[in-house]
């Protein structure tokens, strides 16, 4: 799936709820209170999941771990196309992410940093 269409797809299941979005790990970055919940890039969706919930989330289909370098960068999962595919299959990965994000203190945005702030899809064609 093409990193847009990805990103339309987020932003389509956010509509409604208040989100920021950033330029982070080489995609479009999805913030709620200032916490990075998602994020749309080639590689797939990033999906943060959490330490307690990454065991159970690296079992779903389409996902594998967050690796940079050769770290494993704990609490956070890939979901490819296939783990993706539906509009239901999104929303899960939408509300594990928003739920994890919930227990996370709010952090105010960095000056310059956040692209844009909305309630409801981005009605133009890039981020």
């Amino acid at each position: 799936m093409a990193v847009e269409q990805l990103v339309a797809r987020v932003r389509a299941a956010l509509a409604g709820r208040k989100f920021a979005e950033q330029a982070m790990f080489g995609g479009t970055a999805f913030m709620v209170d200032g916490n990075m919940a998602f994020s749309a890039s080639r590689r797939g969706l990033l999906v943060r999941v959490g330490k307690d919930a990454m065991a159970a989330a690296l079992k779903r289909k389409g996902t594998r771990p967050m690796i940079m370098g050769e770290r494993v960068m704990s609490g956070y999962v890939f979901v490819d196309d296939e783990g993706t595919a539906t509009a239901k299959d999104l929303a899960v990965w939408i509300d594990i992410a928003l739920g994890h994000v919930a227990t996370l203190p709010a952090k105010g945005a960095a000056p310059g940093k956040m692209r844009k702030t909305t309630k409801t899809p981005s009605k133009r064609g890039k981020p």
